[in-house]
């Protein structure tokens, strides 16, 4: 690859980071586990694999095998997801009483975030700003509703049934 196209890669990769603050920010602001710079790695990891999937597929297809190699491209998106979903995974906790889980927002937030990484790899800027946008209306703007409507309402309660040890 190219200088000027490593710098073009890596000025996604920057824009994709600075959208993951953006959303980092939000979750930071308010004391969750995952902030800015979680928010901001995934984002550009999501764009640089992404970015290298595609040069990768170019090099081995101009200089080894010419004519042998395939790309698919929903590999690389599949990929990304799967390593994100473990970091995610690994925010979402479980209290003791088990009538609770509680970070599951920001989990999502760590796999939107990644998608928006991937947008950015792709030069789809107006909708990784766009994404941004939502994911900062549903974790800030909705917080509103959520408390007066939903957090109001008699929390669900296992059946007596149910076994305490599962």
């Amino acid at each position: 690859m190219e200088y000027q196209q490593q710098a073009m890669v890596l000025l996604r990769v920057l824009a994709a980071m600075g959208f993951g603050a953006i959303i980092g920010m939000e979750r930071e602001m308010i004391g969750k586990p995952t902030g800015m710079r979680t928010h901001m790695l995934i984002a550009g990891a999501g764009a640089l694999f992404t970015a290298l999937g595609s040069v990768i597929v170019t090099h081995y297809g101009n200089v080894a095998c010419v004519g042998l190699v395939r790309s698919d491209p929903i590999r690389i998106i599949q990929a990304i997801v799967l390593g994100i979903s473990f970091i995610g995974a690994g925010t979402i906790m479980q209290q003791r009483d088990r009538k609770r889980v509680i970070y599951l927002t920001s989990a999502a937030s760590i796999l939107f975030t990644a998608g928006i990484g991937i947008a950015t790899a792709l030069d789809q800027y107006v909708l990784a700003g766009g994404c941004v946008a939502a994911v900062w209306f549903v974790n800030r703007g909705l917080r509103y509703f959520d408390k007066k409507f939903i957090k109001g309402r008699t929390p669900l309660r296992r059946g007596s049934e149910t076994d305490p040890h599962e």
